[in-house]
């Protein structure tokens, strides 16, 4: 074996690794939506993103406290911040807004269109230029998406749709902040920080919420919160933020590509919904768009 080959062979191991990991993590968020509309049976929309962002930050501060793990650098604390108010604090809330009036399956294709957001911010923040190939294919899959989006809404986004695309923006940047975290922080680490360091805003939207939005423990209710806290919040970022960490954030972003599949298939076997044949279609020309991008230089 040449020294080439032996520099190949980690690089390889290391590439489906990384894509393994970001692949769990796509798995894992891809029930969300359905998992969020299960625990507004029994939660309102403000109370669910207090009550999941508590949970959530208590058990992280358990298991950093358990690890005994030091604070992080100064340096680092405005990627986790922006962590915190995008993934932990506004993707819950606007997304959760968004399931009162729209469907799992019209959700998840919008949200189609974070992976480009994602890159895009990322590629911004590190300087690293993917391919044209890799640009052309996640604007395709973006594109797709959109259009999907005006067609299901007669041409105009309804309320739903802009809640929506503000989740989006706001967790594109926070999966940007962490990718890039994950190359020198444990991805555990970097949610971990991140939802501690929205307690206090979680705390605080419970304690106002609570009183005016009646809680009513169903099994669904009960099970659909379990998930989206322990879970969605934090579970599935552990598995996300270290695959990004080993196979970059543009790439690790474009699997997510796959989630809206995903997610289209839990609304039929979890909700109930129907699938109109346009879902279906831009679903799979989502996954050739994700099928591209992962072959395209990074």
């Amino acid at each position: 074996m040449t020294a080439q080959d032996s520099a190949t062979l980690p690089s390889a191991i290391t590439v489906r690794s990384g894509t393994l990991l970001a692949g769990l993590g796509v798995v894992a968020f891809s029930l969300s939506f359905p998992a969020t509309v299960w625990a507004l049976d029994g939660f309102g929309p403000w109370t669910a993103t207090g009550v999941r962002g508590l949970l959530a930050g208590l058990l992280a501060a358990v298991c950093l406290f358990a690890a005994r793990v030091p604070v992080p650098a100064r340096e680092d604390w405005p990627g986790l911040l922006t962590v915190a108010g995008g993934c932990v604090i506004g993707f819950p809330l606007l997304t959760t807004l968004a399931l009162q009036t729209s469907t799992t399956a019209h959700s998840a294709v919008v949200i189609g269109i974070l992976p480009l957001a994602t890159a895009v911010i990322s590629s911004s923040l590190t300087g690293r230029r993917p391919s044209h190939t890799f640009w052309a294919a996640a604007g395709v899959g973006a594109f797709a998406v959109a259009a999907f989006t005006l067609l299901q809404s007669h041409g105009l986004p309804t309320l739903g749709d802009l809640y929506l695309f503000g989740a989006l923006l706001v967790c594109a940047a926070g999966y940007a902040q962490g990718g890039r975290l994950a190359s020198h922080l444990p991805g555990w680490q970097v949610i971990a920080w991140g939802v501690v360091a929205a307690l206090p805003v979680s705390a605080l939207v419970t304690t106002l919420a609570l009183p005016s939005e009646p809680v009513h423990l169903t099994i669904k209710a009960v099970a659909g919160m379990g998930y989206i806290a322990v879970i969605s919040q934090f579970g599935a970022f552990v598995a996300w933020y270290r695959g990004m960490a080993l196979i970059g954030v543009p790439k690790a972003s474009q699997l997510q590509l796959a989630q809206p599949l995903i997610t289209l298939a839990w609304s039929v076997l979890l909700m109930g919904e129907h699938l109109s044949p346009l879902a279906l279609i831009t679903a799979v020309i989502v996954l050739a768009c994700i099928a591209t991008t992962q072959r395209t230089r990074a």
